[in-house]
């Protein structure tokens, strides 16, 4: 819950909580779509809680001149969250992360705004869960306490906010942990075909090389071999003449 002092004040205040993640996963935090976004102004809007840690924001509401009549007031607010790899930062992060055009989970709690009139006469501003929201409890006279008595009592209500998490949720916050398992197996194999292929594309580019030399080889061979065959006169052909000479010479001496 929050509160603010009196609505005639020219000044703004904000109430600052905190949440309390005490899963195993870590869970990013987005405070957005307030009905009215002129009036209210929350810092930082978006935020990592990792694992048995706390994560505080304030929401602030702006000075009004005059209260609403009757204290009504329409205004709500949708926080966000989804689950991110355990260490990941606000930097690391996709600015789609929260689109769920890309089939994420996204856990969403709406808030109400309420104005209240405390026994000091000063209106105040409480945000309460709608339909299951952070906090189910009702506002108690706590509440309307100045903020120094009010502080540790409205931290302790909220502390435990996103502890008891839906079946259902935790249920995908499993299968998202799966899947991301069997992400992480099907890149290692992938990475190890790709090295496979380039593996195997080094070794066919070195046969090709291979081969052309062989080819030049051979092809020079041959030019070497025609040129000899055409210097001079085939053995054959001396052998033959020899033969034919020492016949004749014979028969001339005889």
């Amino acid at each position: 819950m929050y509160h603010r002092p009196s609505m005639t004040t020219s000044l703004s205040r904000g109430r600052t909580r905190t949440l309390r993640k005490a899963t195993h996963t870590a869970v990013l935090l987005r405070a957005v779509k307030t009905t009215s976004p002129k009036s209210y102004c929350v810092r930082p809007n978006v935020g990592v809680v990792t694992p048995k840690t706390t994560y505080e924001f304030t929401v602030t509401m702006q000075a009004q001149k005059t209260a609403p009549p009757d204290l009504e007031c329409k205004d709500k607010f949708l926080v966000q969250s989804v689950v991110i790899p355990f260490g990941s930062t606000e930097e690391d992060l996709k600015p789609n992360l929260f689109s769920k055009e890309i089939g994420g989970f996204i856990e969403e709690n709406k808030l109400r705004v309420v104005l209240v009139s405390p026994t000091d006469s000063h209106h105040s501003l409480v945000l309460q869960p709608i339909d299951g929201g952070l906090d189910q409890s009702p506002p108690s006279d706590e509440d309307h306490k100045p903020r120094e008595q009010g502080t540790s009592a409205h931290n302790s209500a909220l502390s435990g906010g996103i502890e008891n998490l839906h079946p259902a949720y935790v249920a995908k916050i499993t299968d998202v942990e799966n899947l991301k398992a069997k992400l992480i197996h099907l890149e290692s194999k992938l990475n190890e075909a790709q090295k496979s292929i380039l593996q195997l594309s080094d070794e066919k580019n070195s046969t090709i090389q291979e081969n052309k030399k062989l080819r030049q080889e051979v092809l020079l061979l041959r030019r070497k071999y025609a040129a000899g065959a055409r210097v001079g006169f085939p053995s054959l052909f001396v052998c033959f003449v020899a033969l034919v000479a020492l016949t004749l010479g014979y028969l001339i001496h005889s």
